[in-house]
């Protein structure tokens, strides 16, 4: 009778055996049932053909010898599963019914396999059924035994499939057992090292650690790049301090570091920002005699980059090509944007000329920066040249060049040119991301295009982009700024039918709509729920609060928030004592202003150009230009640089109270200071121009402005026409000449001026 085994069937079938496979069952059945009494031995010391038993029948101690020899079951199995091609993937396999005590007799199973340990393909086949059989009964000795007879002869790739199989029954006993010498030292080093490698490539630091510090403790020695991987896997978990420990425990146990090794701590040191320590390793490694590669240089410059250190970083650059080291762009794209962060734009484009004359061409994440770069700094149409250099340098800008761009143009408010990047990308076999659509939502609610923004959602949506919490965030803060409440909270219920958990931005963004709307007691209701869902009150809420409640006229409720502050654990910032500062402003208590801003800085709280500026707008908007002017010395004293916006405020005070002259002077010195008018400045300079009768002046500012690509507003026309009725006629003709043939009119600068 032979067991034919399917998965969940057993099918029974007659044959007729001939003498020698009966012979075979009958033995084996005998050796299973000796080989159970017989005593547990090591792998490499068991003896199949004497099985000793104590007590026997008579209740003395005897020995029987099983009638069964080595070469008897080697036959038996080299018959079944190399010589008659045993091949357990087929859908039948033929299986003694005899080698199912395998399955649940570890102790057995060992024994069978240590008798063809110069058979490894018998023995992982053999191995193999039996793991892949119901009821196996897992044992750290049968592990151990097929991983001995494995790696004794060469297999190591199929004992890296035992040692997974390993891990994922838990059998962690096999490490104990192998730590402790179970195995010969080689094996046990070998095997030791395949589950260090399979940890540490499954990012378990855990059990990499685990494994790492048991083999020291024993002294056995891991592969040094075994040590590295954990080493890598500790500085991505970032994990500083065992990291250091591991470093620190490979020296002292003599396991020589290699430049991975030095590479990876250094990677480390710099991530932390630890510069100094990383130049000290880079000694240390070269009096090691361990010389650092292009890879150490650009790891160093990269650190340096992001410190501001960029002298050092250029000067490595310099020791790479003295060693005759090639660079490239890894080495200088860290070193550009770290002037890029920097504000420091036309150094990081100069470094362009650099890298292509010392042969490392710039990459597409290379001119990203530059655009990005630019186009934090409103420079579009410059961020766009560089895009179409990158094209004609036969690079292919990514989502992110595209991103980067549209970022730019919507930043201008630009919204037609950042449709057209939209259609652009798409043209170029592109695809909007979240990013694509969340900047374009963004520019279309602070444009109050709140239903165009909604449409850019339910396209994304067509298009199978799912919104992120940030899409319903712009599109919650757009719906509060046009005073539409109801459409806020429909768009925050549908993130939340949508399973978004909102951020602490959407909260307090709503919270913020809410609070501009005069609703206090749905602003604490939504704190409240914030604070349920895992997000207590920080600094920025209580901002949020402090600045709604005081635009509210609740002074003193705002200024009792800032005891209620500390009383949380939270100190009060700049942002928080501003905008108090700002409402008393508003509401005409200049006095309470100063006050609080004097309380400000005894508590050494730095006040920044939007709190000197709103002092300044106050201040001099109510004639009070000697304070005015104090504020703006003491600012800039503090090395707090004025805006356009300070200039402004400072200007239309002065011309406020005919002070036009001194106007002039404040205008003349922030173009000298390279900062840009803006329609405003403008504006109010032509406001009081025309108030005095000065139209020559008027339409030479005007003029400047159109030339400086500013646009007029309706407030500019209004300044302009507003007194044209007591002349029109000579006025108006005066001014259309001028507009259509560009008239300079410059005899009216000197007779404004005077």
């Amino acid at each position: 009778m032979t067991l034919y085994v399917r998965p969940s069937k057993f099918i029974i079938t007659k044959s007729n055996l001939n003498h020698f496979s009966v012979f075979v069952f009958s033995s084996l059945k005998r050796l299973i049932f000796y080989s159970s009494l017989h005593q547990f031995q090591c792998p490499s010391e068991i003896k199949i053909n004497s099985i000793t038993r104590n007590g026997n029948n008579n209740g003395g101690n005897g020995t029987r010898e099983n009638p069964f020899s080595d070469s008897d079951i080697q036959r038996l199995i080299l018959n079944k599963i190399e010589e008659r091609g045993w091949v357990t993937r087929e859908e039948f396999w033929v299986v003694p019914d005899c080698f199912h005590s395998l399955i649940y007799d570890s102790d057995l199973l060992v024994k069978v396999l240590s008798s063809i340990h110069c058979r490894p393909r018998v023995a992982l086949r053999l191995f193999r059924w039996a793991e892949g059989q119901k009821g196996f009964k897992y044992s750290e000795f049968s592990f151990c035994t097929i991983l001995d007879i494995l790696i004794q002869n060469g297999w190591v790739k199929s004992a890296y499939w035992v040692v997974e199989r390993v891990i994922s029954s838990n059998m962690h006993k096999v490490v104990d057992l192998l730590v402790d010498g179970y195995l010969n030292l080689k094996v046990s080093v070998e095997i030791l090292n395949i589950f260090l490698r399979i940890y540490t490539k499954n990012a378990n630091v855990e059990q990499c650690l685990f494994v790492f510090e048991k083999m020291l403790r024993n002294e056995i020695l891991p592969d040094v790049k075994n040590c590295n991987r954990i080493l890598r896997n500790l500085r991505d978990r970032n994990l500083v301090a065992k990291a250091r420990e591991v470093y620190k425990m490979m020296g002292e146990f003599g396991i020589m570091s290699t430049i991975i090794t030095y590479n990876t701590m250094l990677d480390l040191f710099c991530r932390e920002g630890e510069v100094e320590q990383a130049m000290e390793l880079l000694s240390e490694m070269e009096r090691r005699e361990c010389y650092p590669n292009d890879v150490t240089y650009n790891i160093l410059i990269n650190g340096l980059s992001k410190k501001g250190e960029f002298n050092h970083a250029r000067g490595l650059i310099g020791e790479m090509l003295n060693k005759g080291l090639k660079v490239s762009a890894h080495t200088y794209n860290p070193l550009i944007y770290g002037y890029c962060v920097k504000g420091m734009v036309v150094e990081a484009l100069s470094l362009r000329e650099e890298m292509e004359v010392r042969g490392a061409s710039p990459t597409v994440s290379t001119y990203n920066t530059f655009i990005y770069a630019l186009c934090r700094q409103g420079q579009a149409s410059e961020a766009r040249y560089w895009f179409s250099v990158m094209l004609k340098k036969n690079l292919v800008p990514d989502i992110m060049s595209y991103n980067t761009l549209i970022y730019g143009y919507c930043r201008l408010g630009d919204i037609n040119e950042a449709f057209s990047l939209l259609h652009d990308l798409r043209s170029k076999g592109l695809f909007p991301t979240v990013i694509t659509y969340n900047t374009i939502m963004d520019v279309l609610c602070k444009k109050g295009n709140l239903e165009d923004a909604k449409q850019m959602k339910e396209e994304m949506m067509r298009h199978g982009i799912s919104p992120d919490v940030f899409t319903y965030t712009i599109l919650v803060h757009g719906s509060c700024k046009a005073g539409n409440l109801p459409m806020a909270k429909e768009l925050f219920d549908e993130m939340l039918q949508r399973g978004l958990e909102p951020d602490c931005i959407a909260y307090t963004t709503r919270i913020a709509g809410v609070l501009s709307l005069g609703d206090i007691l749905n602003a604490c209701k939504l704190q409240e729920e914030m604070s349920t869902k895992g997000f207590p009150p920080n600094i920025i809420i209580y901002n949020v609060f402090v600045d709604g409640i005081a635009k509210l006229g609740n002074l003193e409720e705002a200024t009792e928030l800032l005891q209620k502050m500390v009383w949380d654990g939270l100190m009060p910032d700049h942002v928080t004592y501003t905008s108090i500062i700002h409402a008393y402003l508003e509401f005409g208590n200049l006095k309470k202003a100063r006050e609080l801003f004097d309380e400000m800085i005894s508590k050494d709280i730095s006040p920044t150009v939007v709190t000197y500026t709103v002092l300044i707008h106050a201040h001099a908007g109510k004639g009070r230009l000697e304070l005015a002017h104090m504020y703006f010395s003491e600012m800039q004293q503090k090395s707090i640089l004025p805006n356009v916006i300070t200039y402004n405020a400072l200007i239309n005070g002065l011309c406020k109270y005919r002070r036009i002259n001194e106007a002039y002077s404040y205008f003349a010195e922030m173009k000298a200071r390279g900062i840009i008018p803006n329609k405003y400045t403008y504006t109010i300079l032509i406001n009081e121009n025309c108030d005095l009768g000065n139209w020559q002046e008027v339409l030479r500012l005007f003029k400047e402005m159109l030339d400086n690509g500013i646009q007029p507003d309706a407030f500019t026309y209004s300044a302009m026409l507003k007194n044209l009725g007591r002349d029109y006629k000579s006025h108006a003709i005066e001014y259309l000449d001028f507009i259509l043939l560009g008239d300079e009119g410059d005899e009216g600068t000197a007779e404004a001026k005077s």
